[in-house]
């Protein structure tokens, strides 16, 4: 080979470890307070929130009559699926609000008072557009979901300082989508959002967190599920032009194994980064199913 090829490789190699260790000192949190990663959390997140509700403004409730602000009960549609939604989002908002703000090198109380509340605000702010659309309105049980997601991240902190249970989700198509694709998505994408059916939310256990003991890998979760199927329209209601898969509504309840991401070890700030990112899903595993209408079934893996 060539010298200058050495020149070049060396000269790439250099340059690649260059913008690898700046990346890596960028995602590091900072030890003490950082004003300018401060006001580059505010402004990112003020940003990104207003766009985000103007778009939402503009894309779904621009399109439906106005009214005056009212509020709707709606607990018993979707069997509270939409509800399990609610209180996922709002954790997992509210944990990257503190994440933020522990990047920043805000101090504990900073963090759970404007950063785990992030949630609870950007939700609440949709409520209130659901409040003045004639076709919706604010929901108290939407509104007690947002306060609860929150609360479950708040009061792990303020009792262990960490997060050993983990709202978590997962997905899996269903027949039930095909029957009615406006309202359950005709796209994965779209089913993945829409499609209740098909939908999971977990709550995911550290085992080692609660029993300390070396016997357990520190990355071993045990996970509780709720589900339903059955469900083409809000609530138990038969609609005489639409096929159903299933006339039954029932509910599911399961019982897994997960892991926890977080707790795998690594100096890598950008592995840890992606590593909490992925950590809100479910991971597909052994699964033990009980259905609302009294039958059992074992998934080998469930997802």
């Amino acid at each position: 080979m060539k010298t200058s090829h050495y020149i070049i490789l060396f000269l790439f190699y250099s340059s690649f470890l260059f913008s690898q260790n700046s990346f890596e000192n960028f995602l590091k949190p900072s030890d003490t307070l950082n004003k300018k990663r401060v006001n580059t959390v505010i402004i990112s997140e003020s940003v990104i929130a207003t766009a985000t509700l103007i778009g939402l403004n503009e894309l779904w409730y621009a399109d439906y009559p106005r009214s005056d602000f009212h509020f709707i009960n709606d607990n018993a549609e979707w069997l509270q699926m939409d509800k399990m939604g609610h209180v996922f989002s709002s954790y997992h908002l509210g944990s990257f609000g503190a994440d933020a703000l522990e990047w920043s090198g805000a101090d504990k109380k900073t963090q759970l008072i404007y950063g785990s509340t992030l949630g609870l605000a950007f939700l609440t702010a949709v409520e209130v557009f659901d409040g003045y659309s004639a076709n919706w309105g604010a929901s108290t049980g939407d509104i007690i979901a947002n306060i609860s997601g929150t609360a479950l991240y708040v009061s792990q902190e303020l009792l262990w300082k960490e997060q050993r249970i983990i709202p978590k989700f997962s997905f899996h198509t269903t027949p039930y989508a095909s029957a009615r694709p406006e309202v359950l998505g005709s796209s994965i994408p779209e089913q993945i959002l829409k499609d209740y059916n098909g939908q999971t939310y977990w709550l995911s256990a550290n085992i080692h967190s609660f029993a300390k003991t070396a016997k357990i890998p520190k990355w071993l979760n045990v996970a509780i599920g709720y589900g339903a199927e059955g469900m083409i329209t809000a609530e138990d209601e038969f609609i005489n032009t639409i096929f159903l898969p299933e006339s039954e509504r029932y509910r599911q309840f399961y019982l897994s194994l997960d892991v926890d991401l977080t707790k795998i070890e690594t100096k890598s700030h950008f592995v840890k980064t992606i590593l909490t990112v992925f950590n809100t899903i479910k991971i597909p595993a052994p699964t033990f199913e009980i259905r609302g209408n009294g039958s059992m079934k074992f998934h080998l893996i469930y997802f």
